[in-house]
């Protein structure tokens, strides 16, 4: 019986991680196609978001991991602006997971 109880609550947290990662994953693919201003995609190369942009490194290739684009975000690199003042911390969480994950990145 005390088996089938720890199973039952690890199974149950597994699907709540499973569930926020979800969210999270659909949070940062909006934020990076749609809410950054201006959108990652009109920089960046990022198949699974459709875009093609050669302004910015292709994050395909460069495959970062998520405190690279976490960092990067907050503060910019190079010609790519900070976005820390337009973006919540939760925001920016969000897409640096996001790119990480459908890129192969090592992800927190």
């Amino acid at each position: 019986m005390k088996q089938m109880a720890v199973l039952t609550t690890l199974t149950l947290l597994a699907c709540q991680s499973a569930t926020a990662n979800d969210d999270q994953m659909a949070l940062g693919k909006k934020i990076f196609s749609e809410q950054a201003q201006p959108a990652c995609t009109v920089c960046h190369t990022l198949s699974d978001a459709g875009s093609s942009g050669a302004v910015g490194p292709d994050l395909d290739e460069l495959k970062p991991s998520q405190s690279q684009v976490r960092e990067a975000v907050r503060q910019g690199v190079g010609v790519m602006p900070a976005f820390e003042d337009g973006l919540s911390a939760e925001e920016i969480d969000a897409v640096a997971y996001y790119v990480a994950r459908v890129t192969g990145g090592k992800t927190e």
